[in-house]
């Protein structure tokens, strides 16, 4: 499938939209929270079984992006949002099929496994795209677009709830939901498909080592001559590139671990007060986080073109550190102090995701951006299941032990400290990339061979 090419006087300010439209429709994964208790009280799931389409699906977004991401470049956006379309859209179809029959591993193998596929590929469709149209903001470029990921949920969550009060919350309506957001989301990403575009010279051959010029085609900015061009072969054999895997992963792994269990942890950290939260406040809550998470893609990422990529990853790890011990200190003391740091905390993730593209491209240069950024999701694959497994698995084992309220998280709280400190270090430790990793841009190994050639 040819990349289409942007014609004369075609505004790059379009392609933020096309990628909204594939972000926000895959950004219903966060959303499956919803789903949860009607599929534990049909099928008679525990809170770990009925997490694993979740799971899987973020594992598959690692891994597909990982391998996937050299395709995304020679085939170009359009190849990717579809086989993102076809996947995520195929996943919720199997999940139907699998909700009418009772049968939770098609609903696991549907949602997570295919699905998952379709997120990987869905999620970094855009960013190499995105970045070369914008690379005097790649920051805001690419926090406008990762931005509708974090929320997607802020529709899928609502809008899935009350089909499940329509249709019922048995194997039948819970089947339904999953049919209606196949075809919706399937309907929705094809405008995506439809509209995306890449700048003129940049349309991939069919190879990756295509020449690549940022500064061409229409209404694109310039970039330095010096900027680095670094393959995605040569990226992951580079200390910078494991660096910024340990700050990935540490950061998603901390916001995460709040995410996936919100609404029963605010639950049982003021189950004991004379106020305890409610059903509807703990919805609210929901969605605020997912409000933060959003906010957060494209708020922070647009500070880190101002203030710089490590400064930025500073903030998210460092105050996200002492937002962890606020929490873990006094947390079940303030209801306000709890919302206001698990926020913060939310916002520094949904950051950390959409601002990683642009480090990458200062780090690595925009030749391969996109298949480098899907190498390092592999980041998100492992925090996808450690932050959850480390807030539950403890919490559970706490509970068996005894406790109550607040003292199930302590523990599994100081590890995010931990691990956010761990992010921090390494952070601290990316140095620009050597220049023997870097590839020669085209034409100009030739234009230096004329240049030493002696007078005749």
């Amino acid at each position: 499938m040819s990349p289409p090419v942007a014609p004369p006087g075609w505004s790059r300010w379009l392609v933020p939209p096309a990628a909204l439209a594939i972000h926000l429709s895959i950004g219903q994964a966060y959303a499956w929270s919803v789903f949860k208790p009607p599929l534990e009280a049909t099928l008679g799931l525990s809170g770990t079984q009925s997490a694993l389409p979740f799971q899987l699906g973020i594992v598959m977004l690692g891994l597909s992006a990982a391998f996937g991401g050299t395709l995304v470049e020679r085939n170009g956006p359009r190849w990717a949002m579809t086989v993102a379309l076809v996947c995520f859209s195929s996943g919720f179809l199997l999940s139907a099929l699998g909700a009418a029959t009772e049968q939770y591993w098609l609903i696991v193998f549907g949602y997570g496994f295919v699905g998952g596929i379709g997120l990987g590929i869905g999620y970094i469709s855009p960013v190499s795209t995105l970045i070369k149209w914008f690379p005097d903001r790649p920051g805001m470029a690419t926090g406008i677009a990762i931005m509708g990921f974090g929320g997607g949920a802020l529709i899928a969550s609502p809008w899935s709830a009350q089909m499940l009060d329509s249709f019922g919350s048995d194997s039948s309506g819970i089947a339904l939901a999953f049919l209606v957001h196949g075809l919706s989301y399937a309907v929705f990403m094809t405008l995506g498909v439809l509209l995306v575009r890449v700048p003129r010279g940049h349309a991939p051959a069919s190879a990756v080592a295509a020449a690549e010029d940022p500064g061409a085609g229409t209404d694109a900015a310039a970039v330095p001559e010096a900027a680095p061009r670094v393959s995605a072969r040569s990226a992951v054999r580079t200390p910078q590139f494991w660096l910024l895997w340990v700050v990935l992963c540490t950061n998603v792994t901390a916001g995460i671990g709040i995410l996936e269990k919100a609404a029963p942890m605010i639950t049982d950290f003021f189950a004991d007060s004379s106020t305890p939260v409610s059903v509807s406040a703990t919805a609210g809550f929901v969605a605020l986080l997912s409000a933060a998470n959003m906010a957060g893609r494209i708020g922070w990422s647009t500070t880190s073109d101002l203030i710089g990529r490590k400064n930025i990853y500073r903030v998210y790890l460092g105050v996200g550190a002492v937002m962890y011990a606020l929490i873990a200190s006094f947390g079940d003391d303030s209801k306000p102090l709890f919302v206001l740091c698990a926020l913060v905390v939310l916002s520094f993730y949904g950051g950390g995701f959409s601002t990683v593209p642009a480090y990458l491209k200062d780090l690595f240069g925009t030749y391969q951006v996109g298949a480098i950024h899907g190498r390092l999701l592999t980041a998100w694959s492992l925090a996808g299941v450690l932050g959850p497994l480390i807030v539950n698995w403890i919490a559970d084992h706490q509970e068996d032990a005894g406790k109550h309220g607040a003292e199930l998280y302590t523990l599994s709280f100081l590890i995010m400290i931990g691990l956010l400190v761990l992010g921090f270090v390494a952070n601290e430790l990316v140095r620009p990339v050597h220049p023997r990793h870097h590839v020669a841009a085209p034409g100009k190994e030739a234009a230096d061979d004329r240049r030493e050639q002696p007078a005749t």
